[in-house]
């Protein structure tokens, strides 16, 4: 999955003002105008899982493309950054880090009835972005047209056995010799996918750990993993039923084949949820459905979002 110039994450956003700050590396395609999408990574990933997708749809929508503080571009600055990070399980800070990206890009704050009639955006969140986007919506006051979520991270119990291996163990890890260190990570995203990963998808998916021209690296990927292990959602899936009683409408895509995150969260989540929230489960796909069944998640994605957009 070669990378293409118009993805590429040329424009930079820091948050808070004062220490620790984190740093975000974005990217806008397409008309202005146009209707916005906003697509958001999980873990381990980066914005360049989605960027075929959004390079594809800017021919028509306004796509935002980012990679959150501490993967791909956007870089830990501090080690103040660097430990806080670490510590965020709920990932209540990188919803607060993302809700200020919003705001930058002119996404007002307002009801879920307002966001019918202002220029509010599709959201698209994968793995743990769904509790991030999830958490937005509900703490930040995060306005979206409409919520795709998939095969994501939002309903407990939570997390691999490999995270708390890694915890456990972060001395350990860290020294690990880089030839070696490659080899779990790639068996770690290969993983993920149900049919077999592409050469090229698979050294997209890895290098930014591995690769060892500098941050995230190796260091990286073990704060990202220790955060998981650590990973929590009790204080707000109580809440998530006040999205569905908003009108919000949420489509929840899963690969059927997910390992990671089994589909059955699918129908828990879309219970939590409420209100006309759908589900679709999707054949032959793992946790990276964007990889394993590429067609059939555009398609899902498009059709939900014209039907948003005609109904408002």
């Amino acid at each position: 999955m070669a990378s293409h110039p118009a993805t590429s994450l040329t424009q930079t956003f820091t948050y808070p003002s004062q220490i620790p700050q984190y740093l975000i590396k974005w990217a806008r395609l397409g008309p202005s105008d146009a209707q916005p999408l906003i697509f958001i990574h999980g873990t381990p990933w980066s914005s360049r899982l989605w960027a075929p997708y959004a390079l594809a749809l800017s021919n028509k929508y306004c796509v935002y493309l980012f990679d959150n503080p501490g993967y791909g571009q956007s870089e830990l600055l501090t080690s103040a950054a660097t430990a806080e990070f670490a510590s965020n399980g709920p990932l209540t800070k990188q919803a607060e880090v993302t809700a200020a990206l919003f705001s930058h890009w002119g996404f007002t704050r307002a009801s879920a009835e307002d966001a019918r009639s202002v220029r509010a955006p599709h959201v698209i969140a994968h793995d743990n972005a769904g509790l991030v986007a999830l958490r937005m919506a509900l703490q930040q006051s995060c306005s979206y047209k409409s919520l795709t979520l998939i095969d994501v991270v939002a309903v407990g119990p939570w997390g691999l056995p490999f995270f708390k291996l890694v915890a456990e163990n972060e001395e350990v890890f860290d020294s690990i010799p880089p030839h070696m260190f490659d080899g779990i990570v790639r068996s770690y995203v290969r993983d993920a996918a149900h049919k077999p990963l592409r050469k090229e998808d698979e050294d997209m998916l890895a290098d930014p750990w591995v690769s060892g021209d500098g941050r995230p690296g190796q260091e990286g990927l073990v704060q990202v993993l220790k955060q998981a292990s650590t990973r929590v959602s009790d204080d707000v899936e109580g809440l998530y039923h006040e999205i569905g009683e908003s009108g919000l409408p949420v489509k929840i895509i899963w690969g059927k084949e997910d390992k990671w995150v089994p589909c059955e969260r699918a129908e828990m989540l879309k219970e939590l949820i409420g209100g006309k929230s759908q589900v679709v489960l999707v054949e032959e796909a793992g946790h990276l459905i964007q990889l394993d069944q590429p067609e059939r998640l555009m398609a899902e994605m498009v059709t939900f979002w014209v039907e948003v957009d005609s109904a408002s």
